[in-house]
């Protein structure tokens, strides 16, 4: 039997479209960045949101983040205006940083297959002499 969606999920799914319109089209405030949403969390009573977001540049992750809570309000009431839902969630913006971490992770893999690569190419050639 399929796992049915709870409430929360389903509503989180709807303040990750919108919210990322929003965002997109009406955030006018230059201390929010190139950001993306990755993730919205609702709690089960519906009353409060984390929303996690992307930020490309790393070095305005802060201010981003900062920004996005200054807006918070805003987003909330235009949320309101754009869902069919009862009462909005308050929203959290939070940094969510698994992209920075994957980038690392690849970059060390990488170093990692280039120093194989040049320890086996010093012993092939060692081996030929």
């Amino acid at each position: 039997m399929p796992r049915e969606f709870n409430r929360s999920e389903r509503v989180a799914g709807s303040l990750r479209r919108e919210l990322a319109q929003l965002i997109q089209m009406e955030v006018k405030d230059p201390g929010v960045g190139f950001v993306g949403l990755s993730d919205v969390e609702v709690s089960r009573d519906l009353s409060h949101a984390k929303v996690f977001i992307t930020v490309f540049d790393t070095d305005k992750a802060e201010s981003s983040v900062k920004a996005l809570n200054r807006a918070a309000g805003y987003l909330r009431r235009r949320l309101g205006q754009e869902m069919r839902i009862r009462s909005v969630p308050e929203l959290h913006f939070q940094h969510d940083a698994s992209v920075e971490t994957g980038q690392h992770m690849d970059d060390l893999i990488d170093a990692a297959v280039a120093s194989d690569r040049s320890d086996n190419g010093d012993s092939d050639r060692d081996g030929e002499e």
